[in-house]
């Protein structure tokens, strides 16, 4: 037995947030430690005056690189084959650091 679960960093665009919660309820599920984005701000809630600044953005794409740093591994929620750009940047950086991949949809 491991000396701890393996940790699973969720990476995808944050359009996807019932797709990504689902990836981590199936790991945590499975005795998996899961790291994944934290804010996801919807189209209705950009409606409802709610943004993220620059600032913001700049800060949250950085936290989440250093989950990647935490992870055993990625695992990309990109269903339809779609990856954004900062998803890219995520991958990018994953396999710059040698971290295994996996993508929910492999097209």
């Amino acid at each position: 037995m491991p000396d701890r679960p393996e940790i699973v960093c969720i990476c995808g665009s944050t359009r996807f947030v019932d797709e990504m919660n689902a990836a981590n309820r199936d790991l945590t599920f499975a005795g998996v430690i899961v790291v994944a984005p934290g804010v996801f701000l919807r189209d209705e809630d950009r409606g409802a005056g709610e943004v993220i600044t620059d600032e913001q953005k700049t800060a949250l794409d950085a936290l989440h690189l250093l989950k990647i740093d935490l992870a055993d591994r990625v695992l990309v929620v990109n269903p339809g084959g779609y990856v954004g750009e900062s998803t890219s940047r995520e991958i990018a950086y994953a396999r710059a650091t040698g971290k295994p991949i996996s993508f929910t949809d492999p097209s």
